[in-house]
């Protein structure tokens, strides 16, 4: 049972690790072409925060964001190979950034053909999400095995 909990855990994490290696080596001085994708979308949801909750979304540099979702997903990916709660939580917190920039569905009609895919493409995500939430659920719920301590063999007289 144990290796097939690997093998899953493996199988998952791939879906991170390569997109993670892919846009590393595409990255380049410029930040590759990650960059010049999510940079109009990022505009887009800054400018859909400001204006429906006031809060200022600072500026940053795409190609840094680029950079960090890279990270998260590489670091994340690998200590969830290997079991670690931690490497759930950073790729629950890549998910919780980049699905709402990246999937937009909200910025468009409902009759559009990019409204169907964007919209498939954030349900997708919000599984791996719900996936995460799941391995950290049962990850918490499973009694750790205590190592057992000898009692004293109390001595007859």
């Amino acid at each position: 049972m144990a290796f097939v909990s690997f093998i899953g855990r493996v199988l998952f994490a791939s879906v991170f690790i390569l997109s993670a290696w892919q846009e590393f080596n595409e990255f380049g001085i410029d930040g590759g072409p990650a960059t010049k994708t999510l940079e109009p979308k990022f505009n887009v949801f800054s400018k859909h925060v400001s204006s429906q909750t006031g809060f200022h979304v600072p500026d940053i540099e795409i190609k840094y964001l680029v950079a960090a979702a890279i990270a998260l997903k590489g670091v994340g990916g690998l200590l969830f190979i290997f079991g670690s709660s931690l490497g759930a939580y950073i790729l629950l917190l890549h998910q919780a950034i980049a699905t709402p920039i990246l999937y937009d569905f909200y910025n468009y009609d409902a009759d559009k053909k990019e409204f169907g895919q964007i919209f498939t493409k954030f349900t997708q995500s919000l599984a791996l999400f719900g996936a995460l939430l799941f391995f950290i659920g049962m990850k918490n719920s499973m009694p750790r095995r205590h190592l057992k301590k000898k009692t004293p063999k109390s001595k007859t007289v």
